[in-house]
């Protein structure tokens, strides 16, 4: 196991396991794989150190500067600061299998998110492409002045409860494209609490639910495991959304 760092990574509750898949609640903060840009420590870095056997499954990544990244066990990315269902794959069928499931869409995810704003419909649906940000090309947008490739995107939103400035949703990806819910939502001026890279300055500055973190969770993930079973996976809302809920339910109502 190659220490990045003499940080030690906190205690990782794993949801499912068997021969094949891992599937854990990923705290956030931590990096899913290496990036090439720092030295914290990494989910594959514990992963490996649980299941030595499956370094080098799956398919390495390069980092901007062409040195290979160690990805192994990774078939999908959590963001950093995302929290929530993670699977990891111990052998290369594994890997292959679940791999195409991502691919065709055939993964039921369902994350929850803090947004800024009231919103006007109980529901909705987010279709728009993404592609890069005129502004800046290391960020995504949906927006106006897009810019290189385009690849479409539709997200499903429900209202779960909403508050005087803040909203409480159920998100339902389609697609997964990088930063797809934070992109979407900031697209329809409704910004994800505590999104460093897709908040206005100004709302940087208003009130965030007690958050220091981007409020986002990957609550479910269904699928086909390699053994044939159809499951569903839920990671409990993590400490800080439950207080930002009973904040929320000071000002608004469920829904």
């Amino acid at each position: 196991m190659n220490m990045h760092s003499n940080e030690k990574i906190k205690v990782i509750s794993v949801l499912f396991e068997d021969k094949d898949v891992l599937v854990v609640d990923k705290p956030y903060g931590y990096l899913v794989h290496e990036d090439g840009n720092t030295n914290a420590q990494t989910i594959v870095e514990w992963f490996l150190a649980h299941t030595p056997s499956a370094r080098g499954v799956g398919e390495p990544g390069r980092a901007q500067n062409g040195n290979e990244l160690d990805r192994s066990g990774v078939v999908h990315r959590l963001d950093r600061d995302t929290s929530g269902v993670l699977i990891l794959a111990k052998h290369q069928e594994a890997f292959l299998h679940l791999k195409a499931q991502f691919h065709d869409r055939l993964v039921k995810k369902e994350y929850r998110a803090f947004v800024h704003g009231n919103m006007k419909e109980e529901w909705g649906t987010i279709s728009r492409p993404i592609g890069r940000s005129a502004k800046d090309f290391r960020l995504r947008s949906a927006e106006k002045g897009v810019r290189g490739v385009l690849r479409d995107a539709v997200t499903e939103w429900k209202l779960m409860q909403q508050g005087n400035s803040h909203a409480y949703l159920a998100l339902f990806p389609k697609t997964g494209r990088s930063h797809q819910l934070r992109v979407h939502l900031k697209s329809i001026s409704r910004p994800i609490v505590c999104d460093t890279l897709y908040t206005t300055p100004e709302l940087k500055q208003a009130e965030t639910l007690g958050f220091s973190r981007l409020a986002l969770h990957a609550y479910h993930l269904s699928l086909t495991l390699p053994n044939g079973k159809y499951q569903t996976f839920e990671a409990p809302l993590p400490s800080d959304f439950e207080a930002a809920l009973s904040a929320l339910a000071t000002t608004g109502a469920v829904c």
